[in-house]
């Protein structure tokens, strides 16, 4: 259980480098560590990251839908604060997702 603490904690150095008003996804932050197949990983790690100060609502699915949200303590939580940073949001899906994406490796 060890290692994938070890990765969890750097799942969240990684999600803390995320600029406010911008998001990436979980694919992105697994290629960034050099686990491009550990998406869903990186996926558990935000859904365990709660006490953590990681802002675990900017990484969404590498489409932009907040297909994490059922993790978040109400049911639109994780829209208001996507939405507080101006980041609009549609039905789930994050408008202008291309212009508004971080990639934590610098490629777009």
């Amino acid at each position: 259980m060890e290692k994938s603490d070890n990765f969890f904690e750097k799942v969240y150095e990684v999600a803390r480098l995320i600029p406010h008003g911008r998001v990436t996804s979980y694919g992105a932050i697994a290629t960034y560590l050099g686990a491009a197949r550990s998406a869903r990983m990186v996926g558990w790690a935000m859904n365990n990251s709660g006490a953590k100060n990681v802002p675990a609502h900017r990484v969404v699915n590498r489409i932009g839908l907040l297909t994490g949200k059922q993790h978040f303590d109400g049911t639109n939580l994780m829209q208001q604060l996507l939405e507080s940073e101006g980041i609009v949001v549609i039905e789930n899906q994050i408008q202008d997702f291309d212009k508004i994406f971080w990639n934590p490796s610098g490629e777009l």
